[in-house]
């Protein structure tokens, strides 16, 4: 059964040296499938090259909320060509981070909004990075949410609270990665709770290795740790864990494949 990573930032330089050997190294796991969010303007031309390069990656547009500054305008502006000259399959990542920096807290408010109106504007499903921010995202998505607003809360770390707040949308799904392995982590405790129709599968590599390669440069491979811990709290096989977040990825994105 094929894997999905559905939050992949492996076109970014830090795969340069060996991109084609880490795709390789997924494949032969499985993992054959690679969505990639955007961060912003001074990324696109890079995911879009990479994209390009095989047709089982599938780019995301969007302005990640730690690149929100003084220069907003502008960079609103190029999502919005971006999205309006070449073919997306969502818009990500976006959201709120208030955990390094609270300087921009209002601009990264106005980013989101405008992104969530533009997911509802070209019908893509949206990314959402949510970092110490639940309640200002859910106060912004409380106000825009209808039949058109859709997507996923991205790496998903909240409380049972905040899964609960996400399911009573309707249209939205929660990222599973590695932070499920942490023994800290929390993740583990609410799996049992949630909906497995709503789960989807990813890395953000280079981010957010899971055990055992926490600390190292992650990448798409390492998902097989991810379904393994999911599949151990569940009580499911493997195979079941991989059969339901793929047709889940595919739901979600409107993949093109079977």
């Amino acid at each position: 059964m094929p894997i999905i990573d559905t939050h992949s930032h492996i076109f970014l330089e830090e795969f340069d040296a060996d991109r084609q050997g880490v795709v390789e190294r997924a494949a032969k796991a499985g993992i054959n499938y690679h969505i990639f969010p955007n961060i912003d303007s001074s990324t696109s031309d890079r995911l879009l090259k990479i994209s390009g390069e095989s047709k089982n990656f599938y780019p995301l547009m969007g302005l990640h909320p730690t690149s929100v500054n003084s220069n907003l305008e502008e960079e609103l502006k190029h999502v919005e060509k971006m999205l309006s000259t070449n073919t997306f399959w969502g818009i990500g990542e976006i959201g709120m981070d208030l955990y390094w920096d609270k300087t921009y807290i209002e601009q990264q408010k106005v980013a989101f909004r405008h992104q969530l109106k533009l997911a509802k504007k070209f019908k893509l499903p949206v990314a959402i990075h949510a970092r110490n921010a639940f309640a200002e995202i859910f106060e912004i998505v409380d106000s825009e949410i209808d039949e058109n607003l859709r997507g996923v809360f991205h790496c998903f770390t909240g409380t049972i609270d905040d899964y609960k707040r996400i399911t009573g949308y309707k249209t939205f799904k929660v990222g599973i990665g590695g932070v499920v392995t942490y023994k800290n982590g929390g993740v583990d405790k609410l799996l049992p709770y949630m909906d497995t129709s709503l789960l989807l599968l990813e890395t953000d590599s280079p981010y957010l290795s899971p055990v055992p390669m926490r600390g190292k440069r992650n990448e798409p491979f390492n998902l097989t740790y991810i379904v393994a811990k999911i599949a151990e709290v569940l009580g499911y096989s493997e195979q079941k864990v991989k059969e339901i977040t793929f047709a889940n990825a595919v739901e979600l994105f409107n993949l093109p494949i079977m």
